[in-house]
């Protein structure tokens, strides 16, 4: 071993503190010592101040070694708490010396000072391993030398105690970069560190960033010293200003760079900008109704929040001449400083050499994240045409088919898109696919809303639509039209005897013979049952009204051909003008309707006008209005009630209260039949009051009796919703019970919920904020979707049971119930299918995770006692 290892000095620190006793070979230029865990020496002792001295490397003059000077306070010259107490004696500073012995304040904390030679340096570093040092070195195979008297330059003999405290932060002692400057901005020191970073910060002075605006700041300063960031070319540092106005100097000490950290936090900001962009790009496309509009918002948001300069949507299709696949822009979004581009992004083949490559890589589901140069040239003059410099380009995938891309290009500069980015344009991707998909969906829900299931004519409500426009039109034009009413006369014979699939059948026929024998623009639709309804506009004399009738008729007549069955069915026919009689919808229908008993009245297969004395009501209608507004006091009116089960565990998780009437002469008398009655007049208040009073009374009695509490579902009328007093008729209905507002549920048809969307919302809010659920009844047969019924505050979608009777039959169907039931669930609507009846039915709405029916597959509407029996059965089967 090299004689001049042995001859080195070796410098250790032994600690002593609450922890125990370290052994601490010193080796750097400088330590910092206190209690705070950011020190280089840490000490153990609530007597020690968190930064309390400073170990300070000095050479020895004239000499190749060095010693150590223990200094109190840290490196700005601030003193400890306690001090330091070196041999005894309170010092500031002192010059150690082998076999010093440091106190920190207080005996629980102290250092031994060890300078010695003859030791090999891999026994040096072992030291920091040994319990007793001092028999460590004795055992040592040369003999140990004790180092004692340090003797350092004499210009820091005596030295004051700021001069100490510059000493000890001096720059070469530390890696840091440290520049001191006078007053009038002149560097005056620069440690090699500074040098190394920032060799042109003498040459620049005070233009450099470092030392900019550093005088201005400690003339007046606020706080001494300050920190500061600052940035230099691409990098940022955090930048410690200290004016040291006893010497005329700034001191500025970089801390750290925080480039990486910088970096990491604008990565961060991006990508919650992109996160936000995204968030309101979705709900643009959820709410609003318009797609196109949608779309263009959505592109907007995420291209700004990206920065970009133009955004594209492309859409797939089969070219225009040859049918083979093409692309065209379908929407874009651009700065306002740059021109539009779809013009020329029309009906360009994938064939080509432009877009072969696009379509091999984004058809495999990969994306397109290039700048512009670097591109083949066929594709770079292409994305000239637009200025693009850089490019990123997404698949558009709807159920696994490649449908197009999504694109955001960058005009002014290049760049490559962050993975943020890119992911960004992944997710709106998925939520644009997503959002066409529902309006493909919405459109045929809307579609069958407005249309009849089984013979695909309008209904009641488009028929409306039509009429209503058609009334404006004619009092432009000063037109006349007409409203029919018609109904078979023997359909219902035929239904009885030959079943009601042939009857759907011959109604789909007699649906197909009234649009084939109507003009262009003439409407015929289902009413419901038998009856349609049929609008003739622009009428200019009586006659084509008359021959209309009598083409009808005569279609009606001819024979039927079903399933080897020969059928004939006849029609009756009522007829209203539009005049001073007949003036708007709702007289036009009723008195056509009025018109229909007549042809009835005069033996039937024949067409009658409205006239003024057939305003009269037919008797067997004056009959039932007279005997339902005595059937309340007379308790001909009862409530059954028909279990809502889940289907997974077979469970009844509900019952809905429908009411009847047990007429003592005709009958059971069908809701169908009077419940318009009841509307009409306006008992439908009253009965309405009952059914929700007699319902509550019997979901209570069912929890007294110790049975599972259920929710209770109880229809409410338009009529009824729209009583100025119905929170407070529920609520006292409530109390006056005893059943609490969450065993209640209250059903409205979607006709009922958009009529006035915006009185709906607020009635059902206030009916949520009293606890009560909100259920939205026979959905798909009113004039709505699901975007415009998420504004609700609903719980329960209840899927209407003409869905479900053609569920297994038509795929179309099948379809829509899929797409209702994801729909609902994805806005936190529980589903309901009514009407379930087979076991296919339930088959298939298990598949769909639909979560409860109603229907005669498990119960029919019950009386009260059966339903009592039944809930208890089910307790007891529980129970086992």
């Amino acid at each position: 071993m090299p004689g001049n290892e042995w001859e080195k000095i070796r410098h250790i620190l032994v600690v002593q503190d609450l922890q125990g006793q370290r052994n601490i070979p010193l080796q750097e230029a400088t330590y910092s010592i206190g209690r705070h865990s950011s020190n280089a020496i840490v000490i153990h002792s609530l007597s020690v101040s968190r930064q309390h001295a400073i170990l300070l490397r000095v050479t020895i003059p004239g000499t190749d070694q060095y010693s150590f000077r223990i200094i109190d306070g840290n490196f700005k010259g601030q003193g400890s708490t306690n001090g330091l107490i070196v041999n005894g004696t309170r010092s500031f500073s002192h010059n150690l010396q082998h076999g010093d012995v440091i106190n920190f304040g207080s005996h629980q904390a102290q250092a031994k000072y060890y300078a010695i030679s003859n030791i090999s340096e891999k026994a040096f570093f072992a030291s920091a391993d040994v319990e007793d040092l001092s028999e460590f070195l004795s055992e040592l195979s040369h003999p140990v030398n004790s180092f004692q008297t340090v003797v350092v330059d004499p210009e820091f003999e005596g030295a004051s105690e700021t001069a100490l405290a510059r000493l000890a932060s001096f720059p070469e002692l530390i890696p840091n970069p440290i520049i001191e400057t006078d007053l009038e901005g002149k560097v005056t020191y620069l440690n090699p560190a500074a040098a190394i970073k920032f060799p042109d910060l003498r040459q620049l002075g005070r233009q450099h960033p470092i030392l900019r605006e550093i005088l201005n700041i400690a003339e007046k300063p606020k706080i001494n010293p300050f920190v500061r960031e600052v940035t230099v070319g691409h990098a940022v540092f955090e930048q410690s200003v200290h004016h040291l106005p006893e010497s005329d100097l700034i001191r500025t000490y970089i801390i750290r760079d925080i480039t990486e950290q910088k970096q990491a936090e604008a990565e961060l900001h991006q990508r919650d900008r992109l996160l936000q962009a995204v968030a309101e790009a979705a709900n643009c496309l959820v709410i609003e109704l318009n797609y196109d509009t949608a779309i263009e918002k959505a592109l907007a948001v995420v291209s700004e929040a990206a920065k970009a300069d133009r955004a594209y949507l492309f859409k797939n299709h089969p070219h225009s001449v040859t049918g083979e696949m093409a692309v065209s822009l379908q929407f874009e979004w651009y700065c306002s400083h740059f021109p539009p581009a779809r013009q020329h992004w029309q009906n360009l083949l994938y064939q080509s050499v432009e877009l072969s490559r696009w379509y091999s890589i984004l058809s495999s589901g990969k994306p397109i994240n290039e700048l512009t140069r670097q591109l083949p040239d066929a594709e770079r003059e292409l994305l000239k045409r637009d200025g693009v410099q850089s490019l990123l380009l997404v698949p558009l995938r709807l159920e696994d088919e490649f449908w197009g891309y999504l694109g955001l290009a960058d005009c002014t500069q290049e760049r490559y898109w962050s993975r943020h980015e890119e992911s960004t344009l992944l997710t709106m991707a998925a939520s644009i696919t997503g959002a066409w998909q529902r309006q493909q969906v919405e459109e045929k829900i809307r579609y069958q809303a407005l249309h009849d299931l089984l013979t695909e004519l309008p209904n009641r409500l488009l028929f409306n639509e039509l009429l209503a426009k058609a009334l404006a039109n004619a009092s432009r034009s000063e037109e006349s039209l007409a409203v029919m009413f018609l109904d078979l006369d023997r359909f219902k014979i035929i239904n009885d005897t030959l079943g009601h699939t042939l009857g759907d059948r011959l109604l789909q026929l007699v649906a197909q013979r009234l649009r084939d024998c109507l003009r262009s623009g003439d409407t015929v639709s289902r009413w419901g049952g038998d009856e349609f309804t049929i609008l003739l506009p622009h009428i200019n004399y009586l006659e084509e009204v008359s021959q209309a009738a009598c083409r009808i008729l005569k279609a009606v007549e001819t024979v039927f051909h079903i399933n080897g069955h020969e059928l004939y069915v006849s029609a009756s026919l009522g007829i209203a003008l539009l005049d001073e009689h007949s003036p708007d919808a709702e007289a036009l229908i009723k008195h056509a309707d009025a018109a229909l008993y007549h042809a009835k009245d005069e033996g039937r297969n024949n067409y009658q006008f409205y006239t003024t004395s057939l305003s009269g009501k037919t008797p067997e209608r004056l009959t039932l209005e007279k005997s339902l507004r005595s059937a309340l006091e007379k308790q001909e009116l009862t409530l059954y009630y028909q279990p809502r089960v889940n289907i997974l565990t077979g469970q009844i998780t509900g019952m809905e209260a429908l009411l009847r009437w047990q007429h003592p002469e005709m009958g059971l008398v069908a809701p169908s039949v009077f419940i318009p009655i009841a509307e009409e007049t306006g008992l439908i208040i009253s009965i309405g009051e009952w059914v929700l009073r007699t319902a509550c009374v019997q979901n209570r009695a069912w929890q007294e009796a110790g049975l599972t509490p259920l929710k209770m579902a109880v229809n409410l009328s338009p009529k009824q919703f729209r009583q100025p007093n119905l929170l407070e008729i529920v609520s006292t209905i409530l109390t006056e019970t005893g059943l609490a507002p969450e065993f209640l549920e209250l059903e409205i048809t979607e006709s009922t919920a958009i009529e006035d969307i915006k009185f709906t919302k607020s009635v059902l809010e206030d009916l949520q904020q009293m606890g009560i659920d909100i259920a939205i009844d026979d959905f798909g047969t009113g004039h709505s979707s699901l975007s415009r019924l998420q504004l609700l505050p609903l719980h329960n979608l209840k899927i209407d049971g003409s869905f479900i009777k053609a569920l297994t039959t038509d795929t179309k169907v099948a379809h829509i119930v899929k797409a209702i039931v994801t729909l609902g669930r994805s806005l936190g609507l529980r589903l309901t299918a009514e009407g379930v009846e087979k076991q296919e039915e339930l088959d298939f709405l298990k598949s769909i995770n639909c979560e409860d029916v109603q229907g005669f597959l498990f119960h029919k509407p019950l009386s009260a006692e059966k339903a009592t029996a039944i809930l208890h059965g089910e307790r007891e089967e529980t129970s086992n």
